[in-house]
């Protein structure tokens, strides 16, 4: 827990979340669920696969446990319906939404020669779309709260060309693509007193995505969901007139709360360079 901010509740709050059915949505869940939120979470695994543990129910049993209430939606983030299903359904159970993590994202890193236009769409659809469709569904409900914030998980814009190459174009054109909702709607809500943030790691976290993507030889010098969950928590109990427009990186938020030991954070203790996360010099 981030101790510089560990006094902001968030008792009574609804957070409704894309995704979060393990990893650092589940972790931001979780953190947000001690502090008392409800949280409701839009996701389309309801069975456990070989590679990516947990499903919407394990999450939703997880955020109970932790002291929230949880609401599971199984839906499709890509489907407009099954969004405002999901949206009305939170509002109705919990008389409002307070807070959006657009935290769903696809993820191929294969060059543009060689990946389908099908996984294009998909990343496009669920990345890009995805964050801008639940944002856009529940701002009605946003300006309502007396504290609304949207956090999107994406990086600051980087058009180093180097990146493109590396990371590949089309997963870089998406999440970047998330970043530009986050600044644009920032500009667009501004006046309503919602703030719009984005949020990224430092370095790689250790996710089934990583080890499946990148390899377990990266898990070593990976630091923990943890580290985001806190940041997150840092970001969405300020008052939203402090801070809004910002794609964020998560060690300068904790930084920003007098956090600078961050070794608690780290997968394995010790003095092994950590791995950087994409678009991070």
């Amino acid at each position: 827990m981030n101790p510089a901010s560990e006094d902001r509740s968030l008792e009574g709050r609804t957070v409704i979340m894309s995704g979060g059915s393990r990893g650092i949505g589940e972790a931001i869940a979780v953190r947000a669920a001690r502090r008392g939120a409800n949280v409701a979470m839009i996701a389309k695994t309801t069975e456990p696969h070989p590679k990516l543990p947990g499903t919407i129910y394990t999450a939703a049993a997880a955020v109970e446990e932790a002291g929230g209430k949880a609401l599971p939606l199984v839906g499709d983030i890509r489907d407009d319906d099954s969004v405002a299903d999901a949206v009305a359904r939170t509002a109705a159970e919990f008389g409002g939404i307070d807070i959006v993590v657009n935290n769903a994202s696809a993820l191929d890193l294969t060059p543009t020669e060689h990946i389908s236009m099908k996984k294009y769409d998909l990343m496009q659809d669920i990345n890009a779309r995805g964050a801008f469709l639940l944002t856009k569904t529940a701002i009605p409900h946003l300006r309502r709260s007396a504290n609304g914030h949207v956090l999107t998980l994406s990086p600051p814009i980087n058009l180093d060309p180097k990146w493109f190459g590396e990371i590949g174009t089309a997963y870089t054109i998406s999440k970047f693509a998330m970043s530009l909702v986050t600044i644009g709607l920032s500009a667009e809500l501004a006046e309503d007193g919602i703030a719009v943030n984005s949020l990224w790691p430092r370095t790689t976290i250790d996710t089934a995505a990583v080890r499946n993507i990148l390899g377990e030889k990266l898990v070593s010098r990976s630091r923990t969901p943890g580290i985001m969950a806190d940041a997150a928590m840092s970001i969405i109990t300020r008052p939203s007139s402090e801070a809004t427009g910002n794609c964020f990186i998560d060690d300068e938020v904790l930084a920003a709360d007098g956090i600078v030991d961050l070794s608690g954070y780290r997968v394995a203790p010790g003095e092994e360079e950590l791995e950087l996360d994409f678009w991070m010099e």
